[in-house]
């Protein structure tokens, strides 16, 4: 949201409704012996963070994940916009020390089994839960009176999800990060889906803009009654 121009938030009405809660699993990080933690996404970096007041080396994926690293204190690197780039990036390195990745009770990418089938040294914990949510009334209402929506949609688990609360009868326009999650997008009734060029937030804030203006256009050409 708070990637959006300030001008067109201010043109269109932004509904909030999660589609996903993030809370902290009751396990202990120990890193002990670990030569650098893997973070393949922010709430893995606030989740680590918090629990967690050691810092050393961390491999991330993507820019803003590698950013919320840096600020907590990590010494972060960005190996990619994907969890297959930085699999290929370690295994071209290859680390000689353990590593560890840290993610999600749901997660994609077989990162740590990948890296050490790869001679690397690399476990995984889950450190997080992913609970689904359901809608806001707000959401709900909107859906139900078929009023036109823009959706973006970052996961597959949140796109099928998202997809078995939706009635057929809705009016959206779904934005997609990956074709992974387009791959889900079918089941929809909707009149338009886009994919990001690239899996990050700031991709996808660049197509909501683009499609929001789109119709915005479109408004503005209509005739008069």
């Amino acid at each position: 949201m708070e990637l959006l121009p300030v001008a067109l938030r201010a043109q269109l009405p932004v509904i909030h409704s999660p589609l996903m809660r993030i809370s902290a699993l009751p396990v202990k990080i120990d890193l002990g012996g670990i030569e650098a933690v893997i973070f393949t996404s922010g709430e893995g970096v606030r989740v680590t963070s918090e629990a967690q007041p050691h810092r050393m080396r961390a491999y991330c994926v993507g820019e803003r994940t590698t950013q919320a690293a840096r600020d907590a204190g990590w010494q972060a690197d960005c190996l990619g916009d994907t969890a297959d780039a930085l699999v290929a990036a370690l295994l071209a390195d290859q680390p000689a020390g353990a590593l560890l990745h840290l993610h999600g009770e749901y997660t994609r990418g077989a990162v740590a089994k990948r890296l050490t089938d790869g001679g690397i040294l690399c476990r995984g914990q889950a450190i997080y839960r992913q609970d689904l949510c359901p809608l806001t009334t707000e959401a709900s209402d909107a859906l139900a009176t078929q009023v036109p929506l823009i959706v973006p949609l970052f996961s597959p688990r949140t796109a099928a999800h998202f997809a078995s609360l939706c009635p057929e009868t809705a009016h959206l326009s779904l934005i997609a990060m990956s074709d992974a999650v387009a791959e889900v997008m079918p089941r929809l009734q909707s009149g338009a889906r886009h994919v990001s060029k690239f899996p990050s937030a700031e991709a996808m804030a660049d197509l909501v803009r683009d499609v929001a203006q789109d119709w915005l256009r479109v408004e503005a050409e209509r005739p008069g009654d």
